[in-house]
Formats: structure tokens, C-alpha cells, sequence
């Protein structure tokens, strides 16, 4: 395993812990991040006017495409540990 997934694997369970929960733009952008690192640029259809959660994930997913997922992961890394 890579250096950069370990960390960005560390990352992830570290959010999962962070001392207080970050406001909804922060969690969509780690939402972004996390799905950009992991699956690449968004491919899904866009949700409905009646999915209002589902579409703000699906912006913020969407609005990394051409992220390398390596970037992607060591943004989400930068990220959680600002707010640690």
C-alpha cells in the first residue's frame, strides 16, 4: 500500500473522530474529496429538485472532476487535519 493511501486511509477514520462536527459546506467539500479519491470524477446521474441533500453531494462530488484521485486524497488529508 501506498504512503499516500495509508495516510489518506488514516484520514478517513480520523474524521470519524474529529471533536466537533464541521459545518455543512466543510462536510460537503470532505463528502467531495473523499468520493473524488476514491472513485474518480463523478459519473452518476444528477438527483432531482426534490433530492436537496442528494444534489449538494452531488455538486460538491462533481465539482472536483479532473481531480487525480492522488490530489483528491491529499486535499482530504490537508482538510481533516485542519480540523483536528
Amino acid at each position: 500500500m501506498s504512503d499516500l493511501k495509508s495516510r489518506f486511509d488514516a484520514a478517513v477514520a480520523q474524521s470519524k473522530n474529529l471533536s466537533e462536527r464541521p459545518d455543512n459546506a466543510t462536510l460537503l467539500k470532505i463528502y467531495g474529496l473523499y468520493k473524488q479519491g476514491t472513485v474518480g470524477d463523478n459519473t452518476e446521474k444528477k438527483p432531482g429538485f426534490g433530492d436537496m441533500v442528494g444534489r449538494a453531494k452531488w455538486d460538491a462530488w462533481n465539482g472536483l472532476k479532473g481531480t487525480s484521485q492522488d490530489d483528491a486524497q491529499q486535499q482530504y488529508i490537508d482538510l481533516i487535519a485542519s480540523l483536528s
